[in-house]
């Protein structure tokens, strides 16, 4: 059985969509997913499953609508996925603040014209990097006036996506290998 990560998607934002981190690792455990884990409050979850990632997703996107009655989208990757998400860094050499750069895990990759799209922001200072299903951006002055922050929670992206800071993706990696 391999660890996976699951990342849930607009949960715990404001007073809506609330999803209790304790009652959801109860949740999981009792349908069978193993060392159940959460990271935050932000629905990171790392468990073990038999399940392939497409299928997990699914799953956990049941068990969530049934226990809390809205429906959550999951992204699921694997611990070598994320451990190759990590390894590939394409902005590392300039992102020097690790609240402010950000991986977009994306349920497909996009398509050329997603890419076009956010080339066509005007992004300021911040960059980012389409690789395979993760987008990478940085914002150096931050995420709250960022248009480009702005254009990957778009869901125009055509994909699923949702996003996590750099201390966040490192930790669920450590999270996932203990």
């Amino acid at each position: 059985m391999a660890r996976q990560i699951a990342l849930l998607r607009g949960i715990n934002l404001g007073s809506a969509r609330r999803v209790p981190m304790a009652r959801l690792r109860e949740v999981l455990t009792d349908a069978g997913h193993g060392d159940v884990r959460t990271l935050l409050q932000s629905g990171n979850v790392v468990l073990t499953s038999g399940l392939k990632p497409d299928r997990l997703e699914r799953e956990l996107e049941k068990q969530i609508a049934a226990e809390f009655g809205f429906d959550v989208s999951v992204l699921v990757r694997t611990r070598d996925e994320l451990a190759d998400a990590i390894e590939r860094d394409p902005l590392g050499k300039v992102a020097d603040d690790p609240k402010r750069y950000m991986v977009n895990f994306l349920s497909g990759e996009p398509g050329p014209q997603i890419a076009d799209a956010l080339e066509a922001v005007d992004a300021g200072p911040d960059r980012f990097v389409i690789s395979g299903r993760e987008i990478y951006s940085w914002h150096p002055d931050g995420l709250a006036r960022s248009d480009l922050a702005k254009a990957l929670a778009d869901r125009r992206l055509g994909v699923t996506a949702t996003a996590r800071n750099w201390n966040t993706v490192t930790k669920l990696l450590a999270l996932a290998d203990d």
